[in-house]
């Protein structure tokens, strides 16, 4: 029964998600291109796959819906998109994620920043554009672990985008992903077809999404310490 839930999930996954990115490329083609109107597509594609591939969310606390910084924990390759079923928002990824097979060209017409996190300069780069995206009315979404942790906390947060929403006042949200589950965190040397392989053949996967106040500061440590803090205090309930 494991086995043929697996199955069945990867073949949704697979072709669902071919689906909506020939729609979102297909109403480009015809209408012109539109990051709201394929975040809008996306956010369709989130909401139907989590609820299809066994995802229970309890939502606690309200999803921003102004231009803001999105700080959340990292357990998980499903976090993105746990967030993205509730907010119209460029994610900042991994630069490998581009060539992905279909995700990757789907992110990139629907909306993401990919950063080198090796490179300084790509680093560099990501702040400009996320400077740009925010004032251009969006809201952008990081994780600044830069990587997944299966730690009771979180690890030490990446300062770079604090440091540039404290310059540009731009407001910042934290939220904290709980999963029930700790089997369900992507860490360590576990490739994700393995994860996915393992985790997707349950029949549930249950996770709490807290979403913080509204902070401001013109402190960058003092912003990131109160953000990391709301997080590590959602995540030891």
């Amino acid at each position: 029964m494991k086995t043929l839930r697996l199955v069945a999930r990867l073949l949704f996954f697979l072709l669902y998600t071919t689906a909506i990115v020939a729609e979102i490329w297909l109403r480009g083609l015809i209408h012109g291109h539109s990051v709201r109107r394929a975040m809008r597509i996306r956010q369709r594609w989130a909401r139907k796959l989590l609820s299809t591939m066994g995802i229970r969310i309890e939502t606690k606390g309200t999803a921003p819906d102004f231009p803001c910084l999105l700080v959340g924990n990292h357990r998980s390759y499903l976090d993105p998109i746990i967030l993205l079923r509730d907010v119209d928002a460029y994610p900042v990824a991994k630069a490998e994620m581009a060539g992905w097979p279909i995700i990757g060209k789907g992110a990139r017409m629907a909306g993401i920043l990919y950063v080198e996190r090796e490179n300084s300069a790509s680093r560099s780069d990501i702040l400009r554009l996320i400077g740009r995206r925010i004032e251009a009315g969006f809201q952008v979404m990081i994780f600044p672990e830069g990587t997944t942790s299966g730690l009771p906390g979180t690890l030490p947060f990446r300062k770079g985008a604090f440091q540039l929403a404290a310059r540009s006042e731009f407001p910042v949200v934290p939220v904290a992903l709980c999963f029930a589950d700790t089997a369900d965190f992507w860490v360590g040397k576990e490739s994700m077809p393995a994860h996915a392989s393992r985790r997707f053949r349950e029949k549930t996967i249950h996770v709490t999404v807290h979403y913080g106040p509204t902070l401001q500061s013109d402190d960058a440590d003092a912003l990131m310490e109160e953000a990391r803090g709301w997080i590590e205090e959602k995540l030891s309930n």
